[in-house]
């Protein structure tokens, strides 16, 4: 791997969510403690060896729901060879923008801290190296992972004055699909408080990055073909290729 010129990284992961699309799971696991793979590990854990594997081993985690969960296994990541500190979300500061400025007002960050950011529900095999090394090389404020094409979950009718002429059933069509992996210099939180003082509920891709665009920042792709797969609803969970899932600990 090619070696990333800042290790002031800070792995910073989302992981706080009551998880409702994962019902009834949710209802006695905290999301990303949901167990996967063939020896049944949270999903959690995973995430955080990936980021071992790439020397991301300081690592915040912004917990809310079923918190406790996550803090009796993980504990302060020492058996795990990494280090964890926890925060936990402020009912006051809804949404994953309000997660992480709740953290940073509790000081979960260094001004020269990068974070990578990462969702909690989200499963894969990106090459966290690579991308951070080109994030750092093109000084931008942020650079989200992205794969060309998307294949849509359902399938899709062409129509004529509502007849069907066509049908595809889960076509891939051709976008460049953000996956839930971004990095992000500290400065970019101070768009995030501004965002605070007009709007109680803020999402880091829904208000922070097209704010970042109005304003000009530069803002990178990432692009991946890596395996990513999202975890966020029951439907998913259950067609989760378990012995696949088990090749991402080698």
């Amino acid at each position: 791997m090619s070696s990333i010129k800042n290790k002031n990284i800070n792995g910073v992961i989302l992981a706080g969510g009551e998880g409702r699309r994962l019902r009834p799971l949710t209802y006695y696991f905290q999301k990303c403690m949901v167990p996967i793979g063939t020896l049944q590990k949270p999903m959690l854990e995973y995430i955080l060896l990936l980021l071992k594997k790439h020397d991301i081993t300081n690592d915040t985690l912004l917990v809310g729901y079923k918190h406790n969960q996550i803090r009796n296994y993980f504990n302060n990541g020492s058996r795990f060879g990494i280090r964890i500190q926890y925060f936990l979300d402020d009912p006051q500061l809804p949404g994953s923008g309000g997660a992480l400025i709740n953290a940073a007002n509790q000081g979960a960050f260094k001004d020269t801290d990068t974070l990578l950011i990462y969702y909690g529900d989200i499963i894969s095999d990106i090459n966290l190296t690579e991308m951070m090394k080109q994030h750092q090389d093109n000084n931008a404020i942020a650079t989200l992972a992205v794969v060309e094409g998307y294949q849509v979950p359902v399938g899709v009718a062409k129509l004529d004055n509502n007849k069907i002429i066509q049908w595809q059933e889960k076509p891939k069509i051709d976008i460049n699909a953000g996956i839930g992996i971004l990095a992000l210099e500290t400065q970019a939180l101070n768009h995030l408080k501004k965002i605070a003082t007009t709007k109680k509920s803020i999402d880091i891709m829904g208000d922070l990055i097209p704010l970042m665009l109005k304003n000009k920042e530069k803002i990178e792709a990432y692009i991946t073909d890596a395996y990513w797969y999202d975890l966020g609803s029951t439907e998913k969970y259950e067609k989760i290729d378990n012995g696949f899932v088990d090749t991402l600990l080698k």
